[in-house]
């Protein structure tokens, strides 16, 4: 079984690449699912077929699903919705509102992941391609299974131990509802979810990019979180690249050359990771036909499925009172490095190289110490927290 997640800015063409590939994934034999999580849902506009909230057959080893998230969302979630919906609208809370708090934030993402695993795990399906693009909240709740029951516990005004004792008088009070029994099925289902989805062999997450600079900024953000709580990023797409040899025109060799900038920039953060690129199509795809022409364009003769990239991208230690950042670099000379922090920047020179990195706030809150380069490896050292509001920038230090 294998999980491919698609993650990426709204507008980059991820829901385009999601299809791509599972449109050559079914071509190099694999059986193959292709699933949108997205409540506004644009799957079936790429593959030009009406899809349902089950598997679609498409062609002879392809299937496409869009998931109806609301109905996800009132089977795991619908009892503990009621409950917690009808406490908020005794405290004085608007009903409309009271709706809204009752769920999560990242609910509808988790639940759409915990049917996609389902899915999955019936063997009918070689490989499930994810057009999904979860939220910073939804990578924390995946990452603390607990959430589930420190939000309830909150909600009621219970610590957690308080919950079994009162267990037998709230299923007295309420016989039709085991809001308690929907809690521990729901956190236990999100604890396999994640097992799922941080193992390497399995799951593999990849990111959607344009030559744009917030686009790969937004990107740099989310591999950061990712690397950070152990989910495996094994590759990049480079979509809607200009060719500088073909752009006609002053206005179109302009902005080729201004992607060539971006270009390389995405080369530079990214590595050591695969990054594939992806042409600017002078017309709308759509259909079984042009995303096999995209997947051809995309991964040559590369098999889309199997995993890219084994190994980690950057890593974040705790030593003491201190964190240590590790960031491989094999490309790179030794040679002196320099360093300046930005808030949640951390700006890196090492030679010719320089490279802008996005910080956890974890990281963001204490001052950069020291960076060494050895053996391939940059390592950055981050002190205990001076306190807030944060200075704007940090010494640079050499090694």
């Amino acid at each position: 079984m294998r999980l491919i997640l698609y993650l990426g800015k709204g507008g980059v063409g991820k829901t385009t690449t999601a299809a791509a590939t599972a449109v050559r994934a079914a071509e190099l034999g694999y059986r193959t699912l292709v699933v949108s999580t997205d409540v506004a849902h644009s799957l079936a506009d790429a593959l030009d077929a009406p899809l349902g909230s089950s598997p679609t057959p498409l062609t002879d080893r392809l299937w496409g699903q869009e998931i109806n998230v609301l109905d996800e969302v009132r089977e795991h979630w619908g009892e503990l919705r009621g409950y917690l919906s009808t406490l908020l609208r005794r405290r004085g809370v608007d009903e409309v509102a009271a709706e809204e708090l009752a769920i999560i934030p990242g609910m509808e993402e988790v639940v759409s992941l915990l049917h996609i695993r389902r899915q999955a795990k019936t063997g009918e399906f070689d490989v499930v391609v994810v057009d999904a693009a979860p939220t910073g909240e939804t990578v924390r709740l995946l990452t603390m299974p607990e959430t589930f029951t420190w939000y309830a516990s909150r909600v009621m005004d219970w610590e957690p131990q308080t919950l079994k004792a009162a267990r037998p008088l709230v299923k007295q009070l309420i016989p039709a509802t085991d809001m308690f029994a929907t809690l521990e099925r729901l956190s236990k289902g999100v604890e396999a979810l994640r097992e799922t989805l941080i193992d390497p062999e399995i799951s593999s997450y990849r990111l959607v990019i344009n030559p744009e600079r917030m686009v790969i900024k937004e990107a740099q953000r989310a591999a950061t979180y990712l690397a950070l709580f152990g989910y495996p990023v094994d590759g990049v797409v480079l979509n809607r690249v200009l060719p500088l040899d073909q752009a006609e025109g002053a206005f179109m060799q302009e902005l080729a050359r201004i992607q060539q900038g971006y270009r390389q920039m995405a080369y530079d953060i990214f590595q050591p990771l695969p990054i594939w690129e992806g042409p600017h199509y002078a017309r709308d795809l759509a259909g079984v036909d042009d995303l096999s022409m995209v997947g051809r364009a995309l991964f040559g003769e590369t098999d889309p499925v199997k995993v890219q990239f084994r190994g980690k991208t950057q890593e974040i230690v705790r030593e003491g009172e201190e964190y240590v950042m590790r960031l491989p670099l094999p490309h790179v000379e030794i040679g002196k490095v320099s360093m300046t922090k930005r808030g949640d920047e951390l700006f890196i020179e090492i030679g010719n190289f320089r490279r802008d990195m996005i910080l956890p706030m974890t990281l963001a809150e204490r001052p950069a110490r020291r960076a060494v380069f050895r053996n391939g490896v940059l390592e950055v050292r981050f002190g205990i927290p001076e306190g807030l509001p944060l200075e704007p920038a940090a010494s640079a230090n050499e090694a």
